[in-house]
């Protein structure tokens, strides 16, 4: 009777064990993929308009550029950032402030996107959904049958995720991201940037999915 009482002691503590090590092996499978989990490209097809999603610049608006040179698209839209407290102590200062847009509007000339292809949405967002919606609504004014969102790989699960969710795919938005950025999507944990990076990812689509329960005020 001992020796069962034993066995079965036993039996337990391995059958424990063996379920730690598969939620440890779940836990670093889902862990080690959260960075690359993020990262989706849409097959590209011709549009009339591509939009620089704010930030990096100017490896976004270098990609816009390949892709207009290369035929891809006729137009090259820009997107406005929002108005920062940054912004406000240096206007308060006289001290002119360079949007972001600006550097991006030279960036594609001097790669030879002409001035005339160049749009710069009037609107201000302080985040991606704003940006998103502002999109949205500029596109479907423009009657096109399709535009190319062009963003850095580690965004374009969101970008694609708010599309999808604001604008309900009407038009169809073809994701591309930036080739020239450095972003380790398979070892995201061993640099801060990268950590920082998917981090705020996974927070934007939880917040996402959860129908924006946190607001942004800041770019």
């Amino acid at each position: 009777m001992k020796l069962t009482r034993i066995a079965a002691r036993n039996g337990r503590r391995i059958a424990a064990a063996a379920l730690a090590a598969v939620a440890l092996a779940v836990a670093w499978f889902v862990f080690s993929r959260a960075g690359t989990w993020l990262v989706v490209e849409t097959p590209l097809q011709p549009a009339p308009i591509a939009v620089v999603f704010g930030g990096k610049t100017p490896f976004r608006a270098i990609e816009a550029a390949r892709l207009y040179n290369a035929g891809w698209t006729r137009q090259v839209w820009l997107t406005k950032g929002g108005f920062t407290a940054a912004d406000e102590a240096l206007e308060k200062m006289r001290i002119e402030v360079t949007p972001e847009h600006a550097y991006n509007r030279q960036v594609l000339e001097h790669l030879g996107v002409p001035a005339g292809a160049i749009r710069v949405l009037p609107e201000h967002n302080n985040n991606t959904a704003e940006e998103v919606r502002s999109i949205a609504r500029a596109v479907v004014e423009a009657h096109a049958e399709r535009v190319i969102l062009i963003t850095s790989d580690y965004h374009t699960r969101r970008v694609r995720t708010l599309w999808r969710m604001l604008a309900g795919d009407k038009p169809p938005a073809i994701v591309r991201y930036t080739l020239e950025e450095a972003f380790d999507a398979a070892h995201w944990w061993r640099d801060t940037a990268d950590a920082w990076t998917v981090s705020r990812e996974w927070f934007g689509l939880l917040n996402a999915w959860a129908r924006f329960p946190v607001k942004s005020e800041h770019w």
